[in-house]
């Protein structure tokens, strides 16, 4: 839409005896282009334009072959000599940056100069995670709810009832079969409030929650201050521990979060030496030592049988060597995991 501004100023023009302005001339341009079919987002105009160019076209009179050629040859003439067109205001661009700056410095700025973040507010609920639409249900009516429901994707709905006490959860789902009658102007309203809740809330400096970045600290932690550590998270928020135990990945997990099937791409991607070192020192407690042999046994059998007879040429390995070799395969199941090599099974698919 930036495109049409060289025509939208309202100056008069005069050609072929058809007296023009520029506003009028932008919406021959307008409705040249729908008529040929073009997606013309207009929707993204200030609302005076918008409001501007519907009285235009109301008003406007056919014209002539001859007029609408000018008119063209006009807009194509002014295209061509514009080098580069910029965002109006602080909100055009943050359009433009979305992405590519933080979060937190867009929500500063656009809180600083009292610009709501543009766009479809249900688009924008809609790719809110289940759990912070839980949060903002809590607060809301059953009606609410109800029309929050309605317009989620079917996966998320269900996800979200699973997040709800059961009691609630049926008088919502019951609630959606009074949504009919709900009007285009009160699911806008409904969803530029709920919209506005999210801008009201602080944006977050930290790009994963406190789980995941205390799990991803412990992680390449020693054993004896990971467990140090979460016996000290026991004592003073039990359900933080119990959660960052969940986001944790070490050696003696590896039986139960990777498949068997895919112990054997894992060992391709280790340090032969690394292995064997981490092999040996894994007898040394029952734990890892349930690894060793969950690894060994999810292999070809020629390639276990070498294993454990190199194992049993290091003999004993320090300690210190033991952990640093654990470490790195868990570095590596982790790397694999991120560039989507491998998926770790989820704590709750034990059960």
């Amino acid at each position: 839409m930036g495109n049409l501004t060289p025509l939208a100023q309202n100056a008069p023009f005069s050609r072929g005896g058809v007296r023009l302005t520029r506003r009028q001339k932008a919406a021959i341009i307008i409705r040249l282009a729908l008529s040929h079919g073009a997606d013309v987002p207009l929707q993204e105009l200030p609302d005076d334009l918008q409001a501007d160019l519907t009285r235009i076209l109301g008003d406007m009179r056919p014209i002539t072959r001859d007029t609408l050629s000018e008119v063209v040859e006009e807009f194509a003439h002014e295209l061509e000599s514009l080098g580069l067109t910029f965002p109006r205001g602080i909100g055009g661009a943050l359009s433009v940056l979305d992405g590519r700056i933080s979060p937190h410095t867009a929500a500063r700025l656009r809180k600083e100069a009292g610009v709501r973040q543009a766009g479809d507010p249900w688009e924008r609920l809609k790719a809110q995670d289940a759990k912070k639409l839980a949060k903002i249900i809590e607060g809301e009516s059953i009606e609410v709810a109800a029309i929050i429901l309605s317009k989620l994707d079917i996966s998320k709905a269900a996800e979200l009832l699973g997040l709800l006490p059961g009691d609630r959860a049926r008088r919502i789902t019951y609630a959606v079969n009074q949504t009919s009658s709900v009007t285009p102007d009160a699911l806008d309203r409904i969803g530029l409030s709920l919209a506005a809740q999210i801008d009201a809330e602080p944006a977050s400096v930290f790009d994963k929650g406190p789980v995941e970045r205390v799990g991803a600290i412990l992680n390449y932690s020693t054993a004896a201050t990971r467990d140090d550590v979460l016996n000290g998270l026991d004592e003073t928020d039990r359900l933080f521990a119990d959660e960052v135990r969940k986001a944790i990945f070490t050696f003696v997990n590896i039986p139960d979060r990777i498949a068997p099937r895919d112990i054997p791409k894992v060992v391709r991607e280790l340090d032969q030496l690394e292995l064997v070192t981490a092999l040996a020192a894994a007898a040394a407690t029952p734990e890892t030592n349930r690894s060793a042999e969950y690894i060994l046994s999810n292999m070809s059998g020629r390639l276990a049988d070498q294993l454990r007879e190199e194992v049993q040429e290091a003999g004993k390995v320090k300690a210190k060597d033991g952990e640093a070799a654990m470490t790195s395969i868990v570095t590596t199941i982790r790397g694999m995991e991120t560039a989507g090599e491998l998926l770790l099974i989820a704590e709750e698919e034990e059960d």
